[in-house]
């Protein structure tokens, strides 16, 4: 699996119209399904005498987990073409919310995937694209006595410590870059003393 990813870094608007129909985006950074619940409930008060409020978004690092809503669209003409933007621009962890303002003239199938489509589009296009890192959190104990050791490995490697506990037995946790998991693992189980443990 790759350890980098693809996202957004802040939320972003687009607009598309057409025939008097108003189809507005919105893009956000998401990381969990509450998160995105959270975020359709709130344009969804916003946008309450909106006709309809479509979305797709995408989670994981392994681009997995997905889903594509239409809301009361034709079946397939919003969520599908909003998903097909998130998946040719290559992201994850994102959300984007198109919601459409009936202008009175009907647009037929393929002007509803036309529109959604556009302005998916438009929203990225209006976005900031930023590469992440998938890191995987790791334990490390030792005993006191390898502390120096320990910390020459932290130093070495630019290694980030989380949740420190010294004692006779000593904790500490890191951040460690998913490709990098197995050298730097093993470059702890060298020194005598110490184990570790992912997660």
């Amino acid at each position: 699996m790759e350890d980098t990813y693809k996202t957004i870094d802040q939320p972003a608007e687009g607009l598309f119209k057409d025939k008097g129909s108003k189809f507005i985006a919105y893009a956000y950074p998401v990381y969990s399904e509450d998160e995105i619940k959270e975020h359709i409930q709130r344009i969804k008060k916003e946008h309450f005498s909106a006709r309809h409020h479509c979305y797709a978004w995408r989670l994981g690092a392994d681009k997995l987990q997905f889903r594509a809503n239409d809301d009361g669209e034709p079946s397939s003409t919003a969520g599908r073409p909003i998903l097909g933007q998130i998946q040719s621009f290559d992201l994850t962890n994102i959300l984007i919310v198109v919601v459409r303002y009936f202008g009175g003239t009907l647009l037929g199938v393929s002007g509803l995937i036309n529109a959604y489509k556009t302005a998916a589009a438009d929203v990225l296009h209006n976005a900031t694209i930023v590469e992440k890192v998938v890191e995987q959190r790791l334990t490390i104990e030792f005993d006191y006595g390898a502390m120096n050791d320990v910390m020459k490995v932290f130093k070495d490697e630019n290694l980030v410590q989380l949740n420190n506990q010294f004692d006779l037995r000593c904790r500490l946790q890191t951040l460690v870059r998913l490709g990098e998991l197995d050298r730097i693992q093993e470059k702890f189980s060298k020194i005598e003393g110490v184990s570790t443990l992912q997660g």
